[in-house]
């Protein structure tokens, strides 16, 4: 008799799915409950101050993860499953820590921004965390695609449902009690976090030997640049648009409504065009295609629609761009350094993304804006798709560094060891005699 699939135990990547969904949510219940205080609640020159502020806080967690999550997640058994667990486990804490100054006036109400600066570094530890831990147990590497597409699409969904009701509690009560909705959603995500099975890669000496290099290979390096530019331009129309339209909320609405829709449609086309064209190709269409609809949007007058259809554009490049590069990372990249790959990267699009945020403070029309934005993207589009041209007629080689340089490194090397190595023995020697 088959066995009922109700009952079947869930595959690894379910089970990641729907840790990932509700950490999410808490996710969006945080920015709800901080939202009010930042942006809405002041005026539109006291807010630029506030998001400047917020904006070094984001970038500040990947300065200090970048150089230790890496090394952590790749060396450790089961590392990357802990940091998952302990992401969620230590936001729940510091939430339930934030509940009890969150409406508090100064002195103690400033204990809300180092309480939010450790929410901020423990999501970003999740950010890489998660990312690395997908290529660990999805194991047939053509469906790689199809699971970045499904967690984005999860993302977008949970960030509604658990932002709406957050937002409300806000609304009808205080940010106390969005906040302890946050707290639930964290301690429920940790309990889903365990059920993760422990992933472990096995490296050995012929694969650090190659782990710089396939790091560095152009095809990554490339990939990089061009989702870094396509994260410069998020920045720049979430905020851009923010500010234009803050008094506006129908507008703004409608903005953000645009956005989350380009967010499911580049989700849901990814996986369809990796089976047709490589990860190159997708990058190099959303680039030039969201940069096309911004120009569009500039000559439209920078109105209500035009930033709509930008935003559409930006967030449609941004997800199938964003699955398209985790893709190829993982088909380029070496599997037992990836913890380290995607720290790396993320760092630079979190700066990418700040640098791209910095701008859209700046009190531009919307117009010029939608025109720089797209010129930008149109720019870099064409840039990427020369230099993936030129890479495939250049000479074969792994890492942008020629290969004399690699010689001649090893031979100094080799000499600094022998000559340090017959010192210490002829000091060892003479203590002898």
């Amino acid at each position: 008799m088959a066995t009922d699939p109700r009952f079947l135990p869930r595959s690894p990547f379910v089970r990641l799915m729907q840790t990932h969904a509700i950490s999410v949510a808490g996710d969006a219940s945080v920015a709800a409950s901080l939202a009010g205080s930042l942006f809405f609640a002041q005026p539109t020159s006291a807010a630029r101050s506030d998001i400047l502020l917020y904006l070094l806080l984001t970038m500040a967690p990947f300065a200090v993860l970048s150089p230790v999550m890496g090394p952590i997640l790749d060396r450790f058994r089961g590392g990357r499953r802990i940091m998952v667990i302990i992401s969620c486990l230590g936001r729940a804490v510091l939430c339930l820590a934030m509940v009890q100054f969150i409406i508090q006036p100064s002195p103690e109400g400033l204990l809300i921004y180092p309480l939010a600066f450790g929410v901020l570094v423990l999501q970003k530890t999740y950010s890489i965390a998660k990312a690395a831990l997908v290529p660990a147990i999805v194991t047939d590497s053509s469906q790689l695609v199809r699971a970045n597409s499904r967690l984005a699409i999860v993302s977008l969904v949970a960030s509604m449902v658990g932002g709406a009701p957050a937002f409300l509690l806000q609304v009808v009560f205080d940010a106390r009690f969005s906040l302890a909705f946050a707290v639930m959603m964290f301690t429920v995500a940790t309990f889903f976090a365990f059920r993760i099975p422990r992933t472990q890669v096995v490296q050995n000496a012929t694969e650090e030997k190659l782990e710089s290099e396939e790091t560095h290979q152009p095809s990554v390096l490339l990939a990089g640049s061009a989702m870094a530019v396509i994260r410069v331009a998020v920045g720049v129309i979430v905020f851009l648009s923010a500010f234009t339209f803050k008094d506006d909320k129908i507008g703004l609405a409608f903005v953000l409504g645009a956005y989350a829709v380009g967010g499911f449609i580049g989700n849901a086309v990814a996986p369809v065009a990796r089976k047709r064209v490589r990860e190159e190709v997708i990058l190099t269409t959303c680039l030039l295609s969201a940069g096309a609809l911004s120009l569009l949007g500039a000559i439209a007058g920078g109105d209500i629609v035009g930033a709509a259809l930008a935003s559409l554009a930006v967030a449609t490049a941004s997800a199938a761009g964003r699955v398209g590069f985790d893709s190829l990372l993982q088909r380029d990249g070496p599997d037992a350094a990836r913890g380290r790959a995607f720290a790396r990267f993320e760092t630079r699009f979190q700066l990418a993304w700040v640098a791209g945020a910095l701008f859209g403070l700046i009190p531009f029309s919307e117009d010029f804006g939608l025109f720089a934005l797209g010129f930008l993207l149109v720019l870099a589009g064409l840039s990427y798709l020369t230099a993936l041209r030129s890479a495939r007629t250049a000479p074969s080689r792994s890492k942008l560094r020629p290969q004399v340089v690699d010689q001649v490194w090893d031979l100094t090397k080799g000499r600094v060891r022998s000559r340090y190595e017959a010192s210490r023995s002829a000091k060892r020697k003479l203590d002898e005699q």
